[in-house]
């Protein structure tokens, strides 16, 4: 592996986001392809972040700064990316369920499926049903990520998935979902496809799913 993508894959763990966008820049600088610098660059050195932060050895600030320096060599490589016709990974559309107003594990899922080459639709928090329902339609996603903080807000979970299957969607998107009071014995109930208890688990049930 060339020694430029190795010192990305460190400069991102590091989460120097400076060094990450100008390791990006010197990869594009010496004729590697945007694929090249995305997938054994960007996603392998997120990868390393997401088993670590599985494993207990990071905390949430650290990943969210690792995240951030993902996000600086993203914003350099995505242009070039667009113009190579470089698919994703998958198409997620993301939202804290309605009634719930929480973000930070839901920002944080985000990031780590950007960071495994997913593009991601981020709808917030608050989300209804029907602008779920919306975003599947109109983005043509194959995965939605829905998460609930609050034991009050997880019954709109259901609510989605039953919409899902009223619209006729049901079969066209993998549903994964998450929060602090989510257990896989509710995913099942409910008819979610996985469950996650943390953002690594997210992006590795996601790619299982799409597998």
């Amino acid at each position: 592996m060339p020694n430029i993508l190795k010192i990305m894959q460190t400069d991102l763990y590091d989460g120097d986001m400076d060094a990450v966008e100008a390791a990006t820049r010197k990869a594009i600088d010496e004729g590697m392809s945007p694929k090249e610098i995305l997938d054994n660059g960007l996603i392998l050195g997120m990868e390393a972040v997401g088993r670590d932060f599985k494993a207990g050895d990071l905390y949430i600030p650290e990943v969210l700064l690792c995240a951030r320096a993902m996000h600086a060599g993203m914003e350099v490589l995505r242009p070039l990316l667009e113009e190579s016709g470089v698919p994703a990974r998958g198409k997620l559309v993301i939202g804290t369920v309605a009634g719930d107003l929480h973000d930070i594990g839901k920002n944080l899922v985000s990031m780590m499926f950007q960071g495994a080459g997913f593009e991601v639709i981020d709808l917030g928090v608050d989300v209804s049903p029907e602008k779920f329902i919306e975003a599947v339609r109109a983005e043509n996603a194959n995965l939605i990520g829905m998460s609930a903080l609050l034991t009050t807000t997880m019954p709109s979970m259901k609510v989605t998935i039953d919409a899902l299957i009223k619209e006729g969607l049901r079969d066209k998107v993998k549903v994964l979902i998450g929060g602090a009071p989510v257990t896989a014995k509710y995913a099942q109930d409910i008819g979610a496809d996985s469950f996650a208890s943390d953002a690594g688990a997210a992006v590795e049930a996601a790619q299982n799913l799409m597998a």
